[in-house]
């Protein structure tokens, strides 16, 4: 055999090798070319009850309908990198939703001991504007593969809640709260409440016995006060009066609190009452209540936040608000 036909059967045989790799590589990755079978991947995610962490103190607290739902829908690309559609259901028509992944993190790294990065992952996130039913935003990733995200990403997904100032730290914000790529199942709206007693004024509250009332009415009356919690992250509160006078009305007031050095008569709070936490009560000679709702302070900040006084004023004297010896009952509010 000479060179030339040597070198023929070289590149013959070399050829042959370069065609077997090949049909091997084409049978055998199937990422790519005409047999490619992307992979997928779905998530359902219910309204934010605070199932996902079990604390009704990271429930949702809002205006927003509480039917509103998602999916992620997560589906592979040929080069590797992921489609993701986002769908919401029962939106509201006209709001923008910031619909975002946050990447997990060491909550001993973070500003706030969030346990994930409060801005939120570029790549997994977006905004939908609401019709009023459902819909859909589809994004595609640049430099996480979908075997990453479907396999070791380890992120939340959270949907904003666009009546409210953005928050990336209060998960009473989040319409949905949930772990990136595993579903969410629904959970149940649960109301927390608090309950404060009242004695009958004998000047405990300021250590001072010349506060303590002065008058004619029986001096077994008591108060009950139960905060309630609204879906909406407003209270409703109900003052139940023990051992009432049948037939007389008792006036029931929360003042907040002032510096006395601000307020006419040199009073710790503002004398005209608030009119949120105000009632009237209908004496029974027995038990007798009213119930009241607030149109702005919440039930977290009444707990927490609000300093004020807590009056039931005596129905058989003329109403004063500074006289302190007039008052039945003399407390700090929800305290």
């Amino acid at each position: 055999m000479n060179l030339f036909e040597k070198a023929s059967a070289k590149l013959t045989a070399f050829t042959s090798i370069l065609i077997f790799a090949f049909i091997f590589a084409a049978c055998s990755d199937s990422s790519t070319g005409p047999d490619f079978d992307p992979g997928m991947a779905e998530a359902s995610y219910a309204f934010n009850e605070g199932q996902l962490l079990g604390d009704v103190n990271t429930a949702y607290r809002g205006e927003h309908n509480r039917d509103l739902m998602s999916t992620i829908m997560i589906e592979e690309n040929e080069d590797g990198t992921a489609t993701i559609t986002y769908t919401l259901n029962n939106t509201i028509s006209g709001e923008t939703y910031p619909v975002h992944g946050h990447d997990a993190a060491d909550p001993a790294t973070t500003p706030n001991g969030t346990p994930y990065i409060e801005a939120p992952n570029s790549e997994l996130s977006t905004m939908i504007t609401g019709n009023g039913g459902s819909v859909s935003s589809t994004i595609e990733t640049e430099t996480i593969t979908y075997n990453e995200l479907v396999n070791s990403y380890e992120g939340f997904y959270v949907v904003h809640d666009p009546t409210q100032e953005i928050s990336t730290t209060d998960l009473t914000t989040y319409l949905i709260l949930g772990i990136y790529g595993q579903s969410l199942q629904a959970g149940s709206p649960e109301q927390r409440s608090e309950t404060f007693t009242y004695s009958f004024n004998e000047g405990q509250l300021l250590d001072n016995p010349d506060t303590a009332y002065e008058g004619e009415h029986p001096r077994n009356l008591s108060a009950t006060v139960v905060v309630e919690e609204q879906l909406n992250g407003l209270a409703t509160v109900m003052v139940t009066l023990n051992n009432t006078l049948d037939g007389q009305t008792y006036p029931v007031h929360s003042h907040d609190a002032a510096d006395p050095a601000t307020t006419p008569n040199g009073t710790p709070y503002d004398e005209a009452p608030n009119s949120q936490l105000s009632g009237m009560i209908s004496g029974n000679g027995s038990d007798a209540s009213t119930t009241f709702e607030t149109s702005s302070i919440t039930y977290m900040d009444l707990l927490n936040d609000y300093e004020g006084f807590f009056v039931v004023h005596d129905p058989t004297q003329d109403i004063s608000t500074t006289d302190l010896t007039t008052y039945l009952i003399l407390g700090l509010t929800t305290r």
